[in-house]
């Protein structure tokens, strides 16, 4: 019995281990119908659509310019980094930035791992949203008032208007 078992577990293991092989020939399945080939019939609807699609790609190839070269691209920038004055302080600026953002994604993973957490934080998402759209997207009046809003947000950044 003992032999019996382990010839089953040695031809197991063989089948197993052994990669299959392509077949030359294609299996088909008798249980499904077989379906006849599509033909392309040229309905006015696809003369349309692809007068449609040809329009659209000639359009993209006329307003397209050649793809820029990366010499005159890696010129550009020395020629930028040269003209700069204060270069350490973009290079703290830039240095502070990457470790804003690990130190983020660190922030991010920690929270995220925290098992309800998570999901609150998508529902205070969720129920802020619906208070953004209720507020301000929902009546016109309302959205009158968040372009005004807008509007001088862009002033007060550009320093076009005083703040009062």
């Amino acid at each position: 019995m003992a032999t019996a078992f382990a010839a089953a577990t040695s031809s197991a293991a063989t089948a197993v281990v052994l990669p299959r092989l392509p077949s030359t020939t294609a299996v088909r399945c008798s249980l499904l119908p077989h379906l006849p080939a599509r033909s392309f019939s040229t309905s006015i609807k696809q003369i349309s659509v692809s007068r449609r699609s040809s329009l659209l790609k000639i359009k993209a190839s006329e307003d397209a310019s050649s793809p820029p070269d990366a010499n005159e691209l890696f010129n550009d920038l020395k020629e930028k980094w040269d003209a700069l004055e204060n270069k350490s302080t973009v290079i703290v600026y830039g240095g502070g930035a990457v470790v804003a953002i690990w130190i983020s994604s660190i922030l991010v993973g920690a929270v995220n791992s925290v098992p309800l957490l998570p999901k609150i934080l998508e529902l205070v998402g969720l129920g802020y949203t619906g208070w953004f759209v209720y507020r301000y997207l929902l009546f016109k009046s309302n959205r009158k008032e968040l372009a005004t809003d807008i509007e001088w947000i862009k002033k007060k950044i550009a320093g076009t208007e005083e703040i009062i």
